[in-house]
Parts: C-alpha cells; structure tokens; sequence
C-alpha cells in the first residue's frame, strides 16, 4: 500500500515527493525539478529534511524492535530522463565572483552531510538505494553514488564534467567509488571528461543492478521482495563493507575544503565555461531527450 510518508512533512516539502510503500517496507524520496535539473539550495534543504525524517522513524521502530519496521530507502527522480545534473552552477558562479568561501563551504557541507547519512544507512541496519532513469552528472552521480544500492536503467548516463571547466567532483565520488572499484580507475572515471553508460558502468561493478529501460521501479521492487526474507544477511553484508572499507567524515570534509580552494581559484575563463555548461544543462534538460551519441558535455571547451 502506498500512502504519504508524514502528511505534515510532505506538506512542508516542494522539491521532493516523500511515499511510503507499507508492504514493502520501504520509503519512496523522488525529486522534483523546478527549472533546473541540478541540486539548487531550496532542493537539498528538502532532501535533508527528508532524511531527517527517515532516520528518526527508522531508528525509533528498529530501537523498538518492530516487526513492521522501516528497512528501505530509495531515491529517484520525478523527470525519467534526469536523476540529476549535479551542481547549481549559476550559484556556485556568483558565489565564486562575491570570493563567499563560507557560503561555497556551506552548501558543499549539506551535500556530504547527505551523502554521509545515505551511504552509512543512519548508523543502524537498513539499506538505501538510487534508481537512475536517466542522466546523472556531476553531483547527480555523486548522489547516485552513496546509496548502498544502485540501480540503473540501461539508459542512464553517467559522467564528471568538472574538469572541463577547471573543478574536479568535491562531495564524495572519490571516497564513495573507491569502496567499489579500484582507485586508478576511479581516477580515471573523475577525471577523463567522457559520458558512461549503465552497461559500461556495471561491468565495472559501480552500477550494481542494470534493469531495462523502463524497467527501473521493477527492479527495485524486486530486489526489495528478493532480500526482504535474508535481511540479516543483507544488514551482516552491510556491516562487513563498512567494517572493510570505512568511509570517514572527516576525509569528506577534508575534500570539501579543498574543492572551496579550487573553485575560488577559478579563471575567468573557467567561469566562463561553467556558465555555458550551466547554460548546457538547461537546454538539455528543455528538450528531454537523451542521445547515445551527443558530445555536447565532452565537447564544452572546444
């Protein structure tokens, strides 16, 4: 059964849908674009907010030791065609102008502070997951990246654009990718300017469940019904990954610092080009369309 999460909160919340499938022990978070398909302040105040919610709810049931209780999280995008195209590049742009190191710390802090309590599962046994439809750029895939689970379409795209205008991904996909494949190809993927498909991905072992176009919310439905009746297994599996391969705060913040470094350091042609990738990103967004073959993100500087 599907039914509003909290009535008081998804009233209070205007870019992100909040849903609770009872029978599956799950709760739904979807995105919602208003003009940009990009992570804008007013955006991540609502995911926070959300997963406030979720892992008060969360840890109270499983403190209590409900039968019933919440065990799943996933995230996804109300648009098919855009999981998320990272960055409010317009904002970082006038940040970096107004040199506002505080403001760029500030915003960067939520993302880790979100990408954090996704990819620990809010510190008790429970697994979150990102179903990518569509594109996932930037901080899109970074997102992408901290779920425990993450399941892709086969025409999802995947990509860091930030070297081409001078920046490099900051909130977590160095330290979230090493955790799934080694650190010369993670460098590889941050850093080499070129667009992946699910396919590409999930050979690599970064996409952990490839479904077919269209076949996204099924999968994820599948998996949740799969491992429902193995929890403890899955929650022990859990554990161990984070026992093995500890992800640190503190090394996420360190990260961050050095992201504010660079981009105050941006040229004015860096900025120049972030704000036609900006303007790129829009555009794309506008005409919804998807194109194995579109070089228009790899091609910005030329």
């Amino acid at each position: 059964m599907l039914k509003s999460y909290d009535d008081l909160l998804q009233r209070r919340l205007r870019h992100v849908n909040v849903t609770h499938d009872t029978a599956s022990r799950a709760v739904w978070v979807e995105f919602k674009y208003k003009k940009h398909p990009c992570f804008t302040t007013e955006l991540l105040d609502d995911i926070w907010a959300a997963q406030r919610s979720i892992s008060k709810t969360a840890k109270a049931e499983y403190r209590e030791g409900r039968l019933d209780r919440l065990l799943f999280q996933v995230v996804s995008s109300a648009d098919k065609n855009v999981f998320g195209m990272g960055g409010d590049l317009q904002y970082f742009i006038s940040l970096i102008e107004a040199k506002d190191r505080e403001a760029l710390s500030r915003y960067a802090r939520i993302c880790i502070d979100i990408q954090y309590a996704s990819v620990t599962h809010y510190d008790i046994p429970f697994t979150t997951i990102a179903l990518v439809e569509g594109e996932a750029l930037g901080g899109g895939f970074e997102a992408a990246l901290s779920a425990n689970l993450l399941v892709a379409e086969r025409k999802a795209r995947f990509g860091f654009p930030e070297i081409t205008f001078g920046m490099f991904p900051g909130m977590g996909a160095l330290s979230l990718l090493v955790r799934k494949i080694n650190p010369g190809m993670a460098r590889r993927l941050m850093m080499d300017n070129r667009v992946y498909t699910a396919a590409e991905l999930y050979e690599l072992g970064v996409v952990d469940v490839l479904a077919p176009d269209g076949g996204g919310k099924a999968a994820v439905t599948d998996y949740i019904k799969r491992h429902s009746n193995t929890v403890p297994g899955l929650h022990g599996f859990q554990a161990a990954m984070d026992r093995a391969l500890p992800i640190s705060y503190d090394e996420l913040l360190d990260v961050v610092e050095l992201w504010v470094d660079a981009a105050l350091q941006l040229s004015g042609k860096n900025r120049r080009l972030m704000a036609y990738f900006a303007r790129a990103q829009i555009k794309r967004y506008a005409s919804s369309e998807l194109n194995d073959s579109d070089d228009e993100f790899r091609n910005v500087s030329s």
